[in-house]
C-alpha cells in the first residue's frame, strides 16, 4: 500500500470519519465523562484514578486538549469531533515508541477489545516487530475471564465467549494474561500495544502501554496526561469498514521505520 503523506492521511481520516466529525454524539461523550468522574469503574478501564478526576469539566478539558472534542461545556448535544491533526501527532509518538521497541528487540504484547475493527491493525504491527527481532508475547493457553476465554489470533489477544469474539472494556482479560505469564515464570512484556481495559490495566500494573481510544473513552487520555500511559491515539475505534484503518497502519509502520 502506498504511504500517504501527512496531509493526505488527515484527509483520509476525515473522509472515513476515523477523525473529524465522528459518529459518536456529544451527549454520549459527556455521559461517559460524567460517569468516570462519578467513580464508575466500568469507565476507568482498569486504571486507578482515586479522587483526581471527580469534576466532569476537568475530564472535558483533557479530552479537548488530547482528543480534540469541542471544548465548550455548553455544547451538550449534536456533533462532536476528533482532531485529525492530534491523531497523526499521536501516531508519530506511537511510531517513536515502536521504533524503540524494535531497536531494543523488546518483548511486546498485543491485545484488543475491538476485534471487529482493530485486530488487523494490531496484527500488522506485531508482524513488523517480529521481523525486526522482537519477541511477540504468546499468551498462555486456557485463560478465562468474565465468564469467557482469553485467546489469541494473529498475535493479538482477544476475548471470546460463545464461540464469538467480543467487544469488551474489561481489564480482567489483561489481568488473566499477566497473572498467567507470572504463574509460568515468564517475564512480563516490556510493552503492551492495546486499547480499552487491556491497555489501561497493563499501564496500571506498571508496564509501558500504548494504544488507541475513542472520544467517548476518556480513561486512557487521562492516564496519558498523568504519565501512566505512554501514548494514546485518538480515533473512532469502530468505523464501518475495518479496511479504513489500513492507511493509518501503513503510515505508522513507515514512521517507525518498520515498513517494507
Amino acid at each position: 500500500m502506498p504511504i500517504l503523506s501527512r496531509p493526505a492521511l488527515v484527509e483520509h481520516l476525515v473522509r472515513t470519519r476515523i477523525a473529524g466529525d465522528v459518529a459518536t454524539p456529544r451527549d454520549n461523550n459527556l455521559a461517559h465523562y460524567r460517569r468516570l468522574a462519578n467513580g464508575d469503574r466500568h469507565y476507568w478501564f482498569g486504571l486507578e484514578f482515586g479522587d483526581r478526576w471527580t469534576d466532569e469539566q476537568d475530564v472535558l478539558a483533557v479530552m479537548a486538549e488530547r482528543c480534540g472534542v469541542v471544548d465548550d461545556p455548553a455544547h451538550r448535544a449534536g456533533q462532536d469531533t476528533i482532531d485529525p491533526e492530534l491523531t497523526v501527532a499521536a501516531l508519530d509518538r506511537l511510531a517513536a515508541r515502536l521504533a524503540k521497541a524494535a531497536a531494543s528487540k523488546e518483548r511486546v504484547l498485543f491485545a484488543t477489545g475491538h476485534p471487529g475493527a482493530l485486530i488487523d491493525a494490531h496484527s500488522r504491527v506485531a508482524a513488523a516487530l517480529r521481523a525486526r527481532g522482537c519477541d511477540v508475547v504468546r499468551i498462555p493457553g486456557g485463560l478465562t475471564a468474565d465468564e469467557g476465554y482469553v485467546v489469541q489470533f494473529a498475535d493479538v489477544a482477544v476475548f471470546e465467549r460463545g464461540a464469538s469474539l467480543w467487544h469488551t472494556h474489561s481489564p480482567e482479560p489483561m489481568n488473566a494474561i499477566l497473572d498467567g505469564l507470572a504463574a509460568l515464570g515468564e517475564a512480563a512484556p516490556d510493552l503492551v500495544v492495546a486499547d480499552h481495559g487491556w491497555a489501561g490495566r497493563a499501564a496500571q500494573r506498571g508496564i509501558e502501554s500504548v494504544g488507541y481510544a475513542d472520544c467517548n473513552d476518556p480513561a486512557l487520555f487521562l492516564a496519558e496526561a498523568e504519565g501512566t500511559m505512554q501514548v494514546t491515539v485518538p480515533l473512532d475505534d469502530h468505523v464501518v469498514d475495518p479496511r479504513y484503518y489500513e492507511p493509518l497502519t501503513a503510515y505508522l509502520l513507515d514512521a517507525a521505520g518498520l515498513g517494507g
